[in-house]
C-alpha cells in the first residue's frame, strides 16, 4: 500500500495542506491548558503536533491526490477527538473522482462524539477499508474541525491521518 497524505502527522505544521475555511491551527501535545497531552487518549506513536480548530467555528484543511493507475484497495484512518463533554469535533472525508471530477465514492470518519470518549479530552482512531471506485482517478481528503457549542476555540482535534491503495 502506498501513503497519499502529506503530513498527516501535523509534524510540519500545515504543509501539504490547502487552508480551505477557517484558522486550523497545529497544536503541541505538551502545551497543556485542558489541550490534549501526553496522558490523554490518542495514538501510543503520536508526534510533538496534532492538528486543532483554531478560534473559529468551522476550520477545514483539504489535500487533492493523484491516484496511481489500478488501485483496487484503500485504507483511511485517523486519531479525532475533542475536548471534555463538548461536542466540538473533527471529521475526515475521502471523495473519489473520475478524470472530469465527477464524484465515484465517499467515505466519511467522524467525528467522535463526547459520549464516545467517555466525556474525556482525546482522540479515537477512526478507520475504513475498502474497493476504489471504479474510474476514480484523484482524491479529495477533506479535514473538517466544528466548534457545536460554546466558547471561543473550535475543539475539534485530528492526529495521524493516513489513506494510502494498493493492489489486490
Amino acid at each position: 500500500m502506498t501513503e497519499l497524505i502529506v503530513n498527516g502527522a501535523a509534524e510540519q505544521g500545515l504543509t501539504g495542506w490547502l487552508v480551505v475555511a477557517g484558522a486550523p491551527v497545529v497544536l503541541r501535545y505538551d502545551t497543556g491548558q485542558g489541550y490534549p497531552g501526553p496522558g490523554d487518549p490518542g495514538p501510543a506513536q503520536r508526534g510533538a503536533s496534532f492538528f486543532g480548530g483554531g478560534d473559529t467555528p468551522l476550520s477545514t484543511l483539504r489535500q487533492s491526490v493523484t491516484l496511481p493507475r489500478r488501485p483496487s484497495q484503500f485504507a483511511v484512518s485517523a486519531w479525532l477527538g475533542g475536548y471534555a463533554s463538548q461536542q466540538d469535533g473533527a471529521r475526515l472525508s475521502v471523495e473519489f473522482l473520475d478524470a472530469g471530477g465527477t464524484p465515484r465514492g465517499l467515505v466519511v470518519l467522524g467525528p467522535v462524539t463526547a459520549e464516545e470518549r467517555s466525556g474525556r479530552t482525546g482522540l479515537l482512531e477512526r478507520s475504513a477499508r475498502g474497493t476504489v471506485p471504479p474510474g476514480s482517478r484523484t482524491a479529495v481528503v477533506t479535514l473538517q474541525m466544528t466548534r457545536s457549542g460554546g466558547g471561543t476555540s473550535n475543539d475539534g482535534y485530528a492526529d495521524n491521518i493516513s489513506f494510502t491503495v494498493g493492489g489486490r
